[in-house]
């Protein structure tokens, strides 16, 4: 886990936007990734019956859409792991840094 404290000023504010992501939704996690030309995106987990994406899944595959081509940074806020969303993350920035907050 991170602590935003300890926080660059630019990842704190991916913090504030997965916090304010899952709030909004209520949803049991949120998400916030910037790419390399700094734009964010936002977004909450869903689970539907035909669809369950992890926050962070949702998140980068908007960046994607959006048409980026690197990720700078990614945040998860809620608890508990995120493989798949990691591996989206990883996909496309490897050295990327991945911060969990727990709320």
């Amino acid at each position: 886990m991170t602590d935003p404290d300890h926080l660059d000023p630019e990842d704190a504010k991916l913090v504030t936007l997965a916090r304010s992501a899952r709030a909004r939704a209520r949803s049991a996690a949120g998400a916030a990734v910037r790419d390399t030309d700094g734009r964010t995106y936002v977004a909450a987990s869903v689970e539907l019956p035909s669809l369950r994406l992890s926050a962070l899944q949702v998140a980068v595959a908007m960046a994607v859409s959006s048409g980026a081509l690197g990720l700078e940074a990614a945040v998860i806020t809620g608890d508990g792991a995120d493989d798949a969303g990691a591996a989206a993350v990883h996909d496309l920035a490897p050295a990327a840094p991945i911060h969990h907050v727990r709320t």
